[in-house]
């Protein structure tokens, strides 16, 4: 083990990339009891990031969320669809460096790294 914590944000040109908050109904949120949980690099057993330890309650709200923002998603025609998959695409790959090493971090498989699958 190099450190108890990898300040994995220092690794990035992108620091924004890792989020320590949960994003729910569009708004990035903390868990209201304010817990928090290790997201380990179990190679080397260090903390690569703490997020939200949402409860039982907030998750159903996550999930009520989800489900409310489906149904404006499904409304839309198949090409803006296309279109917002089209940027989310294009946002991977000019950040693909740094995905790859947020992957690495989490320490997942060879076919979980590869970013530009085609």
């Amino acid at each position: 083990m190099l450190d108890e914590t990898t300040n994995l944000k220092s690794m990035l040109r992108r620091p924004d990339l890792v989020c320590d908050a949960a994003f729910v109904g569009g708004e990035w949120k903390q868990a209201a009891s304010g817990a928090t949980f290790a997201v380990m690099n179990p190679a080397r057993g260090d903390v690569i990031a703490h997020i939200p330890d949402l409860s039982r309650a907030e998750v159903a709200q996550a999930i009520d969320a989800a489900q409310k923002a489906q149904k404006p998603w499904a409304a839309l025609a198949a090409k803006d669809r296309a279109k917002v998959l089209r940027k989310w695409y294009d946002l991977m790959i000019e950040n693909q460096e740094d995905l790859a090493v947020v992957l690495e971090e989490e320490d997942l498989t060879q076919e979980d790294l590869e970013i530009n699958h085609q």
